[in-house]
């Protein structure tokens, strides 16, 4: 597309809009990767956000794993702010709530009650 080549020239910022949504992506070059708290303070307020990555941060967190995925150490082994697991095979470990990767409703049914709704 236009704005991955405008990404590539060495655009250090790029609006991507239509008539459905707009986005602005920020090229990071060679600045750290901003903080959790750098993302949110730039999020409207909302009731929930959902956060892919920041794996450390002390946050509630699902985990999720893949039979294809990384052969490593599983995250709730290591980290209490892991509150459930969602995968796409079979695990033993009964200490979370567990859920098959693609049960969202499921997934959505758990973070709500889990969380709570300001609705």
């Amino acid at each position: 597309t236009d704005s991955a080549r405008h990404r590539r020239a060495g655009a250090a910022q790029v609006a991507i809009v239509s008539s459905d949504r707009w986005a602005i992506v920020n090229e990071l070059r060679d600045a750290p990767e901003p903080s959790l708290q750098e993302v949110l303070d730039k999020l409207e307020p909302c009731d929930l956000v959902l956060v892919e990555g920041y794996k450390t941060a002390p946050i509630p967190k699902i985990e999720a794993r893949r039979r294809e995925g990384h052969a490593g150490r599983a995250l709730a082994e290591d980290d209490s702010n892991v509150i459930a697991v969602a995968s796409d095979y079979e695990i033993a470990d009964n200490t979370l709530p567990r859920f098959a990767l693609d049960d969202i409703s499921a997934i959505a049914d758990f973070i709500l009650k889990t969380v709570g709704s300001r609705r």
